[in-house]
């Protein structure tokens, strides 16, 4: 680890998700969503993983979506939460990614479906990904990017800062899709690619949202938050405050999720790389069919 600000009080988080293993197959609709989308990407690439990680692999819904896909033989599951961890069944250890467990070059691909945007250091949580992969290795992963719930989020704040007269800290600090690219970059990583899908999904409350939250383990583990139960009369607040703002003319409410995918290779000889400056052969000018002016010169008006 490295010195990174504590962010999230990792001990929640290993709390909710040991809370929601129970019941997480009946609420997986967004995960399972999600996991297709990250496995679309695999199936992308033409060539066989062996041997692969299910890095935060919940209750094993890649471990059951896979059916084959990129050529994995091997498949070792690993989640913070022991009890997700016993539920994903075969080769399921319990490991923190913020420390994994694993020898370098071990893997030939790690996938990763919602539990990075809970980590306190995400740049050294993907070094060591990195460094588990074998080279030419591929990383396929996918978080929870800083417009979710944003509906949510500013309900409860501005229901907060009117019933009490201040806001305790409930936002959690999301990866941006236009950073992550420099991330994994930063990380080591070769051929980084980074982008986002927006899914929206249709309640008929708002409880029902946070209810949802609350079975995927996805509720507030901010270190700093406030310990003590939300307040019935801000509760109540946000709710109406979530109709009032956001509600649809059939009475129900959205909630946003964004969701930051993520792909990168560990570095091998092989791969692309960009060539050298002053390498080209062809001119952008004649391929745009336009006059080059030299470097200095400037364009006179016509």
């Amino acid at each position: 680890m490295t010195d990174s600000p504590i962010v999230f009080d990792r001990k929640t988080v290993r709390l909710h998700r040991d809370r929601a293993a129970e019941h997480l197959d009946a609420n997986d609709f967004l995960r399972h969503e999600i996991a297709e989308r990250l496995l679309d990407r695999l199936d992308d690439v033409k060539r066989a993983f062996p041997l692969a990680l299910d890095l935060g692999c919940a209750t094993g819904t890649l471990s059951r979506m896979l059916g084959g896909r990129g050529g994995i033989e091997t498949l070792v599951q690993c989640d913070l939460s022991p009890r997700m961890a016993k539920a994903a069944g075969r080769r399921a250890v319990a490991g923190d990614e913020e420390a994994l467990p694993f020898a370098e070059n071990s893997f030939d691909l790690i996938l990763s479906c919602l539990s990075l945007h809970w980590v306190n250091d995400l740049p050294g949580a993907l070094v060591q990904i990195r460094r588990a992969l074998k080279p030419d290795g591929l990383f396929l992963g996918a978080l929870f990017g800083g417009g979710t719930c944003r509906e949510l989020r500013q309900s409860l704040a501005e229901a907060e800062i009117a019933v009490e007269g201040g806001m305790s800290p409930r936002v959690s600090p999301m990866a941006e899709v236009r950073d992550a690219g420099n991330l994994l970059h930063r990380a080591g990583f070769a051929l980084p690619v980074a982008d986002a899908d927006l899914i929206t999904v249709s309640y008929g409350e708002p409880l029902k949202l946070m209810a949802d939250l609350r079975a995927m383990g996805e509720t507030n583990a901010v270190h700093e938050r406030r310990k003590a139960p939300t307040k019935r009369d801000t509760l109540a607040a946000a709710v109406q405050r979530y109709r009032d703002l956001f509600g649809g003319e059939d009475g129900r409410v959205p909630a946003s999720f964004e969701v930051v995918f993520l792909t990168a290779w560990a570095p091998h000889p092989s791969q692309q790389k960009p060539a050298r400056p002053g390498s080209a052969t062809a001119r952008l000018a004649d391929a745009l069919g336009s006059e080059e002016i030299p470097s200095g010169d400037r364009a006179r008006p016509r």
